[in-house]
């Protein structure tokens, strides 16, 4: 366990809270390399998984079809905590953040697509809210992440 993670734990109500303020989360999946491959998304957090959607093709979607275990990160980033006496080193970061480790998969049952593209267009545009998608939800895949560990920590 990470030394801060001793004293500066989030609990589970901040962390659902913060994963669900947060606009960006950053996915890491690991390329063909065996390289770790990571890209902002916007995201969802609901039913206890995170929702990501995205085009049908993808680095992201060779990477988990090779291998599903994913890392999922959101931070806040709260500003700078300046010391006293005029030393860099000294200098900390007030901050929250989230990391989730699992495994991703491509939704496939079409209920279960429609419900987690209504809670993104929900989050992100809730004046398009109950919209219907028309023809562009085939040209949208929405990768669901089940949680495997979740581990909130904050400094302030």
């Amino acid at each position: 366990m990470q030394n801060r993670m001793k004293t500066h734990q989030l609990t589970n109500d901040e962390i659902n809270l913060l994963l669900d303020e947060e606009s960006v989360g950053r996915l890491a999946t690991i390329g063909a390399g065996g390289f770790p491959y990571v890209i902002p998304v916007h995201y969802v957090h609901h039913n206890q998984k995170i929702y990501i959607h995205g085009l049908v093709r993808g680095q992201k979607l060779d990477n988990i079809a090779a291998n599903p275990n994913v890392c999922f990160e959101i931070d806040l980033f709260e500003g700078f905590i300046m010391p006293d006496e005029k030393s860099p080193c000294d200098v900390n970061t007030k901050y929250k953040s989230v990391i989730i480790t699992g495994t991703a998969k491509v939704v496939e049952d079409e209920t279960i697509k429609e419900d987690a593209l209504n809670k993104i267009v929900e989050k992100y545009t809730p004046t398009l809210a109950g919209a219907p998608f028309g023809s562009g939800i085939k040209a949208t895949t929405v990768i669901e992440i089940t949680v495997k560990e979740c581990t909130g920590k904050y400094y302030s």
